[in-house]
């Protein structure tokens, strides 16, 4: 398959561009007719979210130190999620879209895809497609905001309205702006996120389900599918921008309320963990499919270097006349060594696509905001050793 076939309609998939939220976006001005307009839209949902919420408070007087104990800008998470994370979340979608967009047709022009299997693999992304642009996700999705917004107990005992410091205990227009409209608007980017991680884990495994045309000897020892180690790291800004959000509360309790942020190792480690797992899933896909083709090739292969080292032992040591001179004379094979060196390459092939450079930005990305918070309460030099002998 040439690079012109590979470039045909049809291999191109943006898991950002088309869906739903999307489509309301352009409509009403927010992304322009060509291009995702990021900066735009990264600038205005911040705001739509954070201002209001400033502006209330500078009004009621309870915005800056000096007049309460904890004024809103003390509510660190308050403005780490809407300043830091919605603006993360909406950016993040640029590289996203771009790689995506490149790299399904690599597995045509890789030969991964054999050209037998090229309809059925514009099949599975054209279904992945009607997929993404259906409205019944969003309207899951929409549901599950309105339903935490809702709930009296988390709405009005949530402690980052504290600042709004109501003497009739009912929320006032800042605290009820930050709890129905700003933290949907967070909390539907993270969904967004979420939705977009299930569509490209369900595209790769209609794609694993395709008789791929993998090589077991291939030297990125994924049988050809080293190019998907590229698409985990581009997830990064995600749980950045929660880990964000989560460590600048827990700054505002060490901050303010006395907690011990050693206390909360096992937290850390467990977002961490989280975060690694849910942007690394989409590559299992393929590891039923990786796993075969090893499990076969070994048979193979072995089964080929044997009879090569057969014939070499029986016309060298045994001075016995070798009918097969093919399989000693392939230029392919080469000496014993080289066809040793063919099964070593089939042993060490692994079974997901996936090496340090894929887990450790994912890792760095949600290890960060943890690192920053502790080092209130821990020395940063304890930090560093610490953070050092977890690579090693």
């Amino acid at each position: 398959m040439s690079a012109n076939a590979a470039a045909e309609p049809g291999f191109e998939l943006s898991v950002v561009r088309g869906d739903l939220l999307f489509r309301l976006q352009r409509r009403v001005g927010l992304v322009p007719a060509s291009g995702l307009g990021l900066v735009r839209r990264a600038v205005f949902w911040s705001l739509v979210a954070w201002l209001p919420i400033v502006l209330w408070a500078l009004y009621v007087g309870r915005a800056m130190p000096g007049v309460v104990g904890e004024p809103l800008l003390a509510h660190f998470g308050v403005h780490a999620r809407f300043l830091v994370a919605v603006p993360l979340l909406i950016l993040a979608e640029g590289p996203v879209h771009a790689l995506t967009t490149r790299l399904l047709p690599q597995f045509v022009r890789s030969g991964v895809v054999p050209p037998s299997g090229v309809e059925p693999f514009r099949a599975a992304i054209a279904a992945t497609a009607r997929l993404r642009d259906a409205t019944l996700p969003w309207a899951v999705m929409l549901g599950i905001v309105v339903a935490f917004a809702s709930t009296s107990e988390i709405a009005h005992r949530s402690h980052e309205i504290d600042w709004e410091g109501a003497s009739d205990g009912r929320p006032g227009f800042g605290a009820l702006w930050y709890l129905y409209v700003a933290r949907s608007i967070y909390l539907t980017l993270v969904l967004a996120w979420l939705w977009r991680v299930v569509l490209l884990a369900v595209l790769f495994w209609r794609i694993a389900r395709l008789d791929l045309a993998l090589v077991p000897t291939h030297p990125d020892r994924v049988g050809g599918l080293g190019f998907l180690e590229r698409v985990p790291p581009l997830f990064a800004p995600v749980p950045l921008a929660i880990g964000c959000v989560v460590a600048s509360r827990w700054a505002h309790d060490a901050v303010y309320h006395g907690l011990a942020l050693p206390s909360l190792k096992a937290q850390m480690i467990a977002f961490v963990v989280l975060s690694v797992v849910i942007f690394l899933l989409p590559l299992a896909a393929f590891a039923g499919p990786l796993k075969r083709a090893k499990r076969q090739a070994l048979l193979d292969y072995g089964a080929l270097v044997g009879r090569h080292g057969r014939l070499v032992h029986e016309r060298w040591i045994q001075g016995k006349p070798v009918g097969d001179d093919a399989l000693l004379a392939a230029p392919e094979l080469g000496p014993v060594a080289d066809t040793a060196a063919v099964y070593d390459a089939v042993k060490a092939m692994r079974t997901l696509p996936l090496g340090k450079a894929t887990v450790v930005p994912l890792a760095a990305a949600a290890v960060a905001p943890m690192l920053a918070v502790l080092a209130l309460q821990v020395p940063v030099k304890d930090l560093v050793l610490t953070l050092v002998k977890a690579l090693l």
